[in-house]
């Protein structure tokens, strides 16, 4: 995996153990979550940090682009922060989280799941791909996953 981001244009950090390029747009870190060799998770983290008005934006930007992409279906609809929303205020008061997920279909793209019940689809993709927003001080990142859920660990080792 990391061979196939290097050729993507991605550099490796040994001392952090982690890829930075450049993905959607943006300066981004990766990093790679393995068990027994094989990639289970991929993190993909904003390397510039921004603010609260600007993450929204960002937030939402994501949701349009996963949701017109044939490839992803949404978990839940509707994913987007409300223009009004005081994220901070949120956040620091209530805890709230802000997190946007979506199945990774494969092959056939979202026309193959039209058909099939919430629990099939669940059942049937095993790929996700949901991103949050992290604040740190009064600064924003968006922190993205792609977990391939085949390829954890469910407890074989125990």
């Amino acid at each position: 995996m990391i061979q196939k981001l290097k050729a993507k244009g991605f550099t490796y950090d040994a001392t952090y153990d982690m890829l930075e390029g450049e993905f959607n747009g943006q300066p981004v870190y990766v990093y790679l979550v393995t068990d027994n060799n094989k990639v289970y998770r991929i993190c993909v983290f904003d390397k510039n940090e921004t603010s609260q008005s600007q993450i929204k934006i960002r937030f939402n930007t994501l949701c349009h682009q996963f949701e017109r992409n044939g490839k992803y279906l949404p978990v839940k609809d509707n994913q987007e922060i409300d223009e009004s929303e005081d994220i901070s205020y949120e956040m620091l008061v209530h805890q709230k989280e802000y997190q946007a997920s979506f199945y990774q279909v494969g092959p056939g793209g979202v026309e193959s799941f039209y058909n099939k019940s919430l629990e099939e689809i669940e059942q049937l993709s095993n790929k996700v791909v949901w991103f949050a927003i992290s604040e740190r001080y009064g600064k924003y990142i968006i922190v993205m996953y792609y977990d391939n859920y085949k390829n954890q660990s469910n407890g074989e080792d125990l």
